[in-house]
């Protein structure tokens, strides 16, 4: 029996540790120009099914292609990049927190949302280094679902 958790359990627990009322994590499968979403706090809303095009543009040039973390605590600050925003909205998430996790470049991202105005510079930073302290447990985990 090994002792490494599950990814649905270490991402279970990385989101008790990072918080938010929506908690997602994402792979990038860059070849293919797809991302997937492999974890969710809200299954029956967003579930882990499937993937989706990675989309150009801002944010996808700001989080997946210079790794800089995105920030919103606004529906009107991430609505223009977010075309479910209006259900988003609807569960109660107003601002949004997309930190890169990156191994050599940009391999996935933790995704974390809740009410306005939740993301303070100070919390902005404990989740950030939440990530980054984990980031080896983090991009193994992400690493089982990359063919």
């Amino acid at each position: 029996m090994s002792d490494t958790p599950s990814p649905d359990a270490f991402f279970a627990d990385l989101h008790k540790e990072v918080g938010g009322r929506l908690f997602t994590v994402t792979v990038l499968d860059h070849k293919a120009g797809l991302a997937q979403r492999v974890y969710t706090s809200h299954p029956e809303t967003y579930p882990v099914s499937g993937t989706k095009p990675m989309s150009q543009g801002a944010w996808t040039e700001m989080v997946i292609e210079r790794g800089e973390t995105f920030v919103a605590n606004t529906v009107a600050e991430f609505a223009i990049y977010f075309a479910d925003h209006a259900l988003i909205e609807s569960l109660g998430c107003q601002s949004a927190l997309n930190i890169p996790v990156v191994d050599d470049r940009v391999v996935g991202t933790v995704n974390v949302l809740d009410q306005e105005h939740y993301f303070s510079p100070d919390k902005v930073e404990r989740c950030k280094s939440a990530i980054l302290n984990r980031r080896e447990e983090l991009v193994a985990a992400l690493q089982r679902f990359v063919s």
